[in-house]
């Protein structure tokens, strides 16, 4: 599929006017990395020479939020995937509030929303490119996506660009690593870990390693929980935390996670919080940070817990093996290995001279990912891909 008109730049522009952005966002509420990601986006991202709009295909409440940064947002509530009708009437409403607001790109927020941007802007003769926010397979959704012309795909890890260049047929891909609030995580690093530790509900003695992240398979929660089991051999007194919610795919497993551990005797020990808004809060009351997820495609909770100066243990594979380098900044094992896991906890638990010189070091590593050169950053590839010819 082409079109004349999305392979020729913005006419109004020569490269360095004001560039009106759709972003087509598919949620209407913070369930994980995706959304903090748009979140400080549009917060660092607010300067002369963009101006933002945000198409929400579900209401919810990041469209008030969106709203009182003073960006234009809009609700075309599409319904699922398999509502076809609802789907298409979107996508012909997309098109026409693009034309309508003279945008010069659409940007289709995680695959779901290029889903949706791809085709809308097809039909209004506008570029569009997309954010992968996860790393580029073989599903159906995916190859969907991707199939639609886009000037560019912007990925967060290497990992995820090599993926994402593999895929058919080929887009130019640009990566640009995701950001935290540093000066979020000063703030939260001032805070006295004993006393969060109070204010929400945790015990003030003992050791504490805890999670922070959606409550889906792929995310390892599991794997954490066969490792805290092991742990509690030679920690009797740990406690684990688990901060996330349930996610709408995979409604079952929180279940799944809490039987498990009545199963391996350890359900006194770990406290399921769910998802919590002050995670930053939560990170700074652990004494370990866990990242067990599978090939994930950066972690943004790995560089916000690095950035409060915690010990983190995380995957060794896809982004936060680009983040961390093993023993230098944290450690690092693979997914699935519980006692592998179990292992790295127990030498930071263990010898906390190590675990102060890893956090410093992670804490100084972390820096170098702030928000806003993330947000500059995703603004200088959109304008790649405008002006692509």
């Amino acid at each position: 599929m082409s079109s004349a008109n999305t392979d020729q730049p913005a006419a109004a522009h020569d490269g360095h006017g004001q560039l009106r952005v759709l972003v087509v966002m598919p949620l209407g509420e913070a369930l994980g990395g995706g959304e903090e990601m748009l979140r400080q986006l549009l917060r660092e991202g607010r300067s002369a020479d963009i101006e933002w709009s945000v198409a929400f295909l579900r209401h919810g409440p990041l469209v008030a939020e969106v709203r009182g940064l003073g960006i234009t947002c809009h609700v075309i509530e599409a319904g699922r995937f398999r509502q076809l009708g609802r789907r298409v009437t979107a996508v012909m409403r997309l098109a026409r509030l693009a034309q309508e607001s003279e945008v010069d790109l659409m940007f289709g927020w995680m695959v779901a929303g290029q889903a949706m941007a791809g085709p809308a802007a097809l039909l209004a003769g506008i570029p569009s490119a997309w954010y992968q926010v996860a790393t580029a397979g073989g599903d159906w959704l995916d190859r969907f996506a991707n199939v639609w012309p886009a000037r560019g795909v912007i990925t967060l890890s290497r990992a995820g660009a090599d993926a994402q260049a593999r895929a058919w047929p080929r887009r130019p891909v640009h990566l640009v690593h995701p950001g935290v609030s540093l000066a979020a995580g000063e703030r939260v690093r001032a805070l006295d870990p004993v006393a969060l530790r109070g204010r929400l509900g945790l015990p003030a003695a003992g050791r504490i390693v805890g999670m922070v992240g959606r409550l889906q398979r792929w995310k390892g929660v599991h794997v954490f929980l066969d490792a805290v089991a092991e742990l509690h051999g030679a920690e009797p007194a740990i406690r684990a935390v688990v901060v996330g919610g349930e996610h709408e795919t995979e409604p079952g497993y929180p279940a799944e996670l809490r039987a498990q551990a009545v199963r391996l005797g350890i359900a006194y020990a770990v406290t399921f919080a769910g998802f919590q808004s002050n995670a930053l809060e939560w990170m700074q009351a652990m004494d370990v940070v866990v990242h067990a997820s599978d090939h994930e495609p950066f972690g943004i909770v790995v560089i916000e817990a690095m950035a409060l100066g915690k010990p983190v243990v995380a995957g060794a594979a896809g982004g936060p093996a680009e983040i961390i380098t093993d023993g230098v900044h944290g450690l690092l094992t693979p997914f699935g290995d519980s006692a592998a896991l179990a292992r790295a906890i127990q030498r930071l638990l263990a010898d906390p001279g190590l675990a102060t010189r890893l956090g410093g070091a992670a804490q100084r590593r972390a820096a170098e990912f702030s928000d806003a050169a993330y947000a500059a950053n995703v603004i200088a590839a959109l304008r790649l891909c405008i002006f692509r010819r």
